[in-house]
């Protein structure tokens, strides 16, 4: 009886043993297969962040510029001021606006044949005495209304500002109906002429012109001589 006690206690601890073992061992395999599972969840998350396109705004960055580093051209050059059109010369020696503009005219053209003075006052005084300062049209040649004009002569086919004639070879009507080119052949009629420096105004004037009263050219030296010095 007592062999048959021992041999139930026996059995008795080795089921509970049994038992205490696959209690202990079973909740290993569950806790296992959860860190396996976290982990792979949280690389399949790192993943689809690499692939997604919902990406978080940078950060901006401000550079701030180099206590030694110069300025660029374009950061220091100054705007181009806008050119200034040259005021019209005031009129003197009592000269309207439009007498004034065209002895400018006639000096300017001077000028850049580097004429000296004296060239500038026998051009404007010849062209005092022969138009009156004015860039005129010829009732003889309708051609010549067709340019800019200010006002018609009828001293047979004489044009312009000296009164220059096509028949004589001056030049075209077109041509002397420009002030610029009927002074500059003026000029050049003048410096072929011998010692036109030293003749008087009316002996230089009538040398290029021609006219049939020389000796008007005189009374214009004084107000020519006035014009060229407020023109330079």
């Amino acid at each position: 009886m007592r062999a048959a006690l021992v041999t139930g206690v026996s059995c008795c601890l080795g089921v509970a043993a049994f038992a205490g073992t696959r209690q202990a061992d079973g909740p290993a395999e569950p806790v296992q297969g959860a860190l396996v599972d976290r982990a792979a969840a949280a690389a399949e998350a790192e993943q689809r962040a690499s692939r997604s396109l919902d990406r978080s705004p940078a950060v901006p960055v401000t550079v701030s510029p180099s206590p030694t580093a110069k300025p660029s051209p374009s950061a220091t050059r100054k705007p181009k001021p806008k050119p200034v059109r040259p005021a019209r010369p005031r009129p003197v020696a009592g000269l309207s606006q439009l007498q004034m503009d065209n002895a400018k005219t006639i000096v300017d053209v001077g000028r850049d044949m580097k004429l000296p003075r004296r060239g500038l006052v026998v051009a404007v005084a010849t062209a005092m005495q022969e138009s009156d300062l004015h860039n005129l049209a010829s009732d003889v040649l309708p051609e010549s209304a067709n340019y800019p004009h200010q006002g018609s002569g009828s001293d047979h086919d004489s044009v312009g500002l000296f009164q220059q004639r096509p028949s004589s070879g001056w030049g075209t009507v077109r041509d002397l109906m420009r002030p610029a080119y009927a002074a500059r052949v003026f000029y050049e009629a003048l410096l072929e002429v011998p010692g036109w420096e030293e003749m008087s105004l009316t002996a230089a004037a009538q040398a290029v012109q021609i006219s049939a009263f020389p000796d008007a050219y005189a009374q214009h030296e004084e107000r020519a001589t006035t014009v060229v010095a407020a023109l330079t």
